[in-house]
């Protein structure tokens, strides 16, 4: 068990803990499979993964697990409410150019939805801005601007507001720090937006 947790991802790992054994789970821009496998191994779970790259899709088949190609903008429309326990979305929602119809898609899919996504609220971010005039550069944002696949990134507060004009219910909120360690207080109270590199909600339809 030590080896496999320590080969996913910190944030992968809070939230395959918070994913009851036997659940039906659809992890949506899967990638090549890493909790998919964790959650497959170790926690008996049903889990299927939709990957946007072939090259993901290729290597989580050749592990032996259920994933498709699909795009979350368009193929999530084609899943019947309900179908799964928990629909996941780690670090891709900022990526999609729909983040409020994924969303949407996510509660009605799963009987919960759990995303990650970064904050630019972050204070590092709110710096590098500031002191260099550049679109900053951090560890859960890596990428220079004219190369990024993000479109549509937001700050804690931004996704806490979406889900308020969505009437998404959100059930748990962990904010993160840039490695993906759970801090010691909610994402939804104050410092949460300056202090958290990312975050972690667990959501359904309100």
């Amino acid at each position: 068990m030590n080896d496999a947790r320590a080969a996913i991802r910190v944030d992968l790992q809070l939230i395959a803990d918070m994913v009851p054994a036997g659940s039906r789970v659809l992890d949506v821009g899967c990638g090549e499979g890493a909790l998919l496998r964790y959650l497959s191994d170790f926690k008996q779970v049903d889990a299927r993964g939709i990957e946007l790259s072939m090259a993901g899709v290729n290597e989580g088949v050749s592990q032996g697990l259920s994933v498709i190609q699909g795009d979350a903008d368009t193929d999530l429309d084609d899943y019947p409410a309900g179908a799964f326990d928990y629909a996941v979305l780690s670090q891709t929602l900022q990526a999609t150019r729909q983040p409020h119809r994924v969303v949407e898609n996510l509660v009605r899919i799963g009987r919960h939805a759990i995303l990650s996504v970064p904050n630019f609220g972050f204070w590092q971010v709110r710096w590098r801005l500031m002191t260099r005039g550049r679109m900053p550069q951090t560890e859960t944002l890596p990428y220079l601007w004219y190369d990024t696949p993000n479109i549509h990134l937001c700050t804690i507060k931004d996704f806490l507001a979406l889900c308020r004009d969505l009437r998404v219910e959100v059930e748990r909120a962990v904010p993160l720090d840039r490695n993906g360690n759970a801090l010691d207080w909610s994402a939804s109270g104050p410092f949460a937006n300056l202090l958290a590199a990312q975050a972690l909600f667990v959501l359904r339809q309100g």
